[in-house]
């Protein structure tokens, strides 16, 4: 499709969503990890999904993730899962860490629920805000199993992760040593990483992305769950690929590039919204092309 957005509005919402999000650290059990979930299920809701709160007791925690679906829900397509985790540790506000992905979350729906019913598609769209992932992944742990017990065919699931820290500095991108000089050295691109089962999936998320005039994109796929190379698992595709489902993140590269990870300075004030919505532009377009694959 292609989506026309104007990126100085938009831009201007995620900046608010992270605001409102990242005031304080969103720890389970906490005031604001409540309002968190008020303030995601009301836009999820006002976009034109019906909102589930998935709620169990896992590991002494109390864990709710936000389902949100379009309905009619035409069940026999396969599902397209995207999803960004809203908690944090006791630490941080967690502006890019991840009220940065929520944000770009709430505007994937913003954009796509109208135009969900508008034309024929050959999957159907499930959206996550995931809980608990920086306790162990037990949100999404919990979704992929949900599905897994529920037999649901599963075309992709793309998590968000991380999304609107940028540093133009040569210099200011860290690597696994042996992906240096493979990638930038400078911190100003989106990542793109998936598993070689979900080779074709990242394809079509990479192409839909580059689609963004000025977003520079950069992709990597590993052999087998990633198990050799440990940063690729650090987000919640981990319980997808864990059940042999094709699934990838996508990324600033978290500690990689951002000095505030998990600290108090990761505030809303240290991060690229222009980037971000490009970033947010290039997610609707990869999700569409998935959606009609």
């Amino acid at each position: 499709m292609n989506p026309s957005f104007d990126l100085n509005m938009l831009a201007a919402r995620l900046h608010r969503h992270v605001q409102v999000l990242a005031q304080t650290p969103r720890t389970p059990g906490s005031r604001a990890h409540r309002a968190a979930e008020d303030y995601i299920a009301n836009h999820l809701q006002d976009a034109g999904f019906l909102v589930q709160e998935a709620t169990d007791h896992v590991e002494g925690f109390t864990c709710t993730n936000l389902v949100a679906r379009m309905l009619p829900e035409a069940k026999q397509l396969p599902l397209v899962v995207v999803g960004a985790h809203y908690d944090t540790v006791s630490e941080t506000p967690g502006a890019d860490d991840n009220a940065s992905a929520v944000a770009a979350l709430l505007e994937l729906a913003r954009w796509i629920g109208p135009r969900l019913n508008a034309a024929p598609l050959t999957a159907r769209l499930e959206l996550v805000a995931y809980d608990l992932e920086e306790y162990g992944y037990l949100g999404s742990e919990l979704h992929a199993a949900e599905i897994q017990k529920a037999g649901a065919k599963v075309r992709g699931m793309i998590s968000l992760e991380m999304l609107g820290y940028t540093d133009s500095r040569p210099g200011s991108q860290q690597l696994p040593p042996n992906l240096v000089g493979r990638y930038p050295s400078s911190a100003d691109f989106i990542g793109i990483c998936s598993n070689d089962a979900s080779l074709e999936m990242m394809q079509t998320v990479t192409q839909g992305m580059k689609t963004v005039t000025g977003l520079p994109v950069e992709c990597l796929s590993v052999p087998g769950k990633g198990e050799t190379l440990p940063p690729v698992r650090l987000s919640d595709h981990r319980s997808f690929w864990d059940r042999d489902y094709r699934a990838l993140m996508i990324t600033d590269t978290s500690f990689l590039r951002n000095p505030h990870y998990h600290r108090e300075t990761d505030a809303p004030e240290t991060l690229d919204y222009p980037f971000l919505a490009k970033v947010t532009a290039g997610v609707c377009e990869a999700v569409w092309r998935l959606l009609h694959g």
